[in-house]
């Protein structure tokens, strides 16, 4: 379970907002992604209207998706170009508020109120601010957070699940000694040290 070289990687947040602004975005997914679609049953588990959490959600498009089926969707991104840009993919109207708790933060959120996006870092969240979710969609965020944030990013998200919450997350495997990420290795051993 050595994750090589990646241990002391750290990208601040300057550099991904750097990504957004040059569209060096190969991590998003015009189509969505097929194992949202191949495990959504394991998510939903046979209940309908659930609040979802993306965190560090870019413009992923299963948040319009999810919110079409009748879900709450919450995400959380530092890039506020990518919550715009999402809105404006999908022809969405909203609105936007600061969040008094979170010093220079703002919500992005759906006219019709069904999502609610957070721009600001996802450490400055809390239960108390975005509630607690049934279900978290975690395809690029645990694999994004620098290696020695994990176990605070794991922390947070244990926070903000409800008791029958579905987690699924999608990683990556490969020899972390020949690329040093983003996406970072993240051994099973760890998710297990992590998640419980």
């Amino acid at each position: 379970s050595d994750i090589g070289s990646q241990k002391d990687r750290v990208l601040t947040e300057e550099e991904w907002l750097q990504k957004w602004e040059l569209g060096n975005i190969g991590f998003h997914k015009e189509q969505g992604h097929p194992l949202l679609q191949k495990f959504l049953d394991v998510l939903l588990n046979g209940r309908s209207g659930l609040r979802i959490f993306f965190p560090l959600c870019g413009k992923a498009v299963e948040m319009k998706w999810l919110a079409d089926m009748g879900h709450s969707v919450v995400g959380v991104e530092v890039s506020e170009q990518a919550l715009r840009e999402f809105f404006a993919d999908h022809n969405l109207p909203y609105c936007e508020e600061p969040v008094p708790e979170i010093s220079g933060a703002k919500k992005l959120q759906s006219t019709s109120g069904n999502i609610s996006l957070y721009c600001c870092s996802i450490y400055d969240l809390s239960s108390s601010i975005v509630g607690k979710f049934d279900g978290v969609w975690d395809r690029g965020a645990l694999v994004a957070v620098n290696p020695c944030d994990r176990q605070r990013y794991a922390s947070l998200m244990i926070t903000l699940m409800e008791k029958n919450s579905s987690y699924l997350l999608v990683t990556v495997s490969y020899d972390p000694n020949k690329h040093k990420g983003p996406p970072f290795y993240v051994p099973e051993s760890e998710i297990k040290s992590l998640f419980g």
